[in-house]
């Protein structure tokens, strides 16, 4: 537990203050760091700080690591257990406020959602992806109550929205009206660790994990608008009993018909679940994989897809919302809601070692568009643009 900061402790005296809400951090090793966990520490950890520029004051439970890591972070913490959702929802809408308006911060930015209904000074929201509008059925009532309208009170109270992706930002802007010139886009990067990797290395883990000669990989949480039975129903037309589906990611909500259609389908044996995996062995996953498959019906983003570019990982993936914005030109494209052209397009790939070799080459180049040195000089920005404002 860290202890909390006093007022007047920080680098300088009159220098202009931001303090960033981090608390979803606080949250288990799980579904939670999946993509956002993942985004709000890489942001966090390449922020930008100039000496001329604002200080940056992190609250968050567990910073040590971020702040050893990021000299521009003063880590202020909290004896409230906000691992506990309902508890950070009350820490962010109480105690953040009022620890704000004593150390007289100048611009609040919550890294997730959702800002104090009251605030000392302006904000900043990051918004990841508006799913929860788009596709309300995929998401447990209450979750979707909470979400649907903080977000866009947040949203509309905001000096500055932050979305990850163009399509995100047209979200926003159409879903709730906020001027597309209040919105800035922050890409997330991909990091170093996701490259190709040496094959001794790869030989070794596909030993240890027991993992077959070729194998179909998808990385994300099993929750709906990741469209898994639609995965499910393609892969089980692919008539190569040797090959398998390996579904990498803890579980999220209502993902129930995920196991049944795998037992409909008659894959139990060659389905395999690994729940939640440590961060650092997902690069010899992308790198074990034949291919990987993003069959999402909505991304903020979709994250894996350059992750997988960057370790020389074909992708196939979802023709739809900000998932082309990330794939480029590198990967092959389908309906997410067609079973019969991801069939195809799996297939094609898988039985062309040319194609294969081409979009490896074409991955790579793509992956190395993004940056989160880049990202953590963007989120900067548009701090120092909030604070001009």
């Amino acid at each position: 537990m860290f202890s909390d900061k006093q007022y007047g402790l920080y680098r300088g005296a009159g220098r202009q203050r931001v303090g960033i809400n981090a608390h979803l951090l606080s949250g288990e090793a799980g579904y939670r760091q999946a993509g956002i966990h993942q985004y709000i520490t890489q942001t966090l950890r390449h922020l930008s700080w100039e000496e001329e520029g604002p200080d940056y004051i992190l609250y968050t439970q567990y910073g040590s690591e971020l702040e050893r890591s990021n000299p521009g972070l003063t880590v202020v913490g909290s004896r409230w257990p906000t691992d506990s959702r309902l508890v950070r929802i009350a820490w962010e809408q109480l105690a953040w406020p009022a620890s704000a308006a004593r150390r007289k911060i100048d611009l609040l930015h919550s890294m997730a959602f959702v800002t104090p209904w009251i605030s000392p000074c302006p904000t900043i929201v990051t918004v990841y992806d508006l799913s929860f509008v788009r596709y309300p059925d995929r998401f447990p009532a209450m979750q979707r109550l909470y979400l649907s309208t903080q977000t866009a009170r947040s949203c509309r109270q905001a000096r500055r929205v932050i979305t990850i992706s163009e399509s995100s930002r047209q979200d926003v802007h159409r879903l709730y009206g906020v001027p597309l010139e209040r919105i800035d886009v922050v890409n997330p990067g991909v990091d170093e660790v996701y490259q190709p990797l040496p094959e001794d290395d790869v030989a070794a883990f596909r030993q240890r994990e027991g993992l077959p000669s070729r194998f179909v990989l998808h990385v994300g949480t099993l929750q709906p608008r990741k469209n898994i039975p639609l995965l499910l129903e393609a892969f089980a037309r692919i008539p190569d009993p040797d090959l398998q589906l390996i579904l990498v990611g803890g579980k999220g909500w209502l993902y129930d018909e995920i196991f049944h259609r795998v037992e409909a389908l008659g894959l139990g044996d060659r389905v395999r679940f690994t729940g939640y995996v440590p961060e650092q062995d997902l690069p010899l996953w992308y790198n074990a994989a034949a291919l990987f498959v993003l069959p999402s019906v909505y991304e903020g983003f979709g994250m894996p897809v350059i992750e997988a570019m960057a370790c020389g990982t074909p992708v196939i993936a979802a023709r739809t919302s900000s998932i082309p914005e990330a794939a480029g030109e590198a990967a092959a494209l389908f309906d997410p809601q067609s079973v019969d052209e991801l069939a195809d397009r799996m297939a094609t790939v898988l039985n062309n070692p040319g194609l294969l070799d081409k979009m490896r080459e074409l991955g790579l180049r793509q992956s190395r568009q993004f940056s989160w040195k880049r990202a953590g000089r963007e989120t900067a920005a548009v701090y120092q643009r909030a604070l001009n404002d």
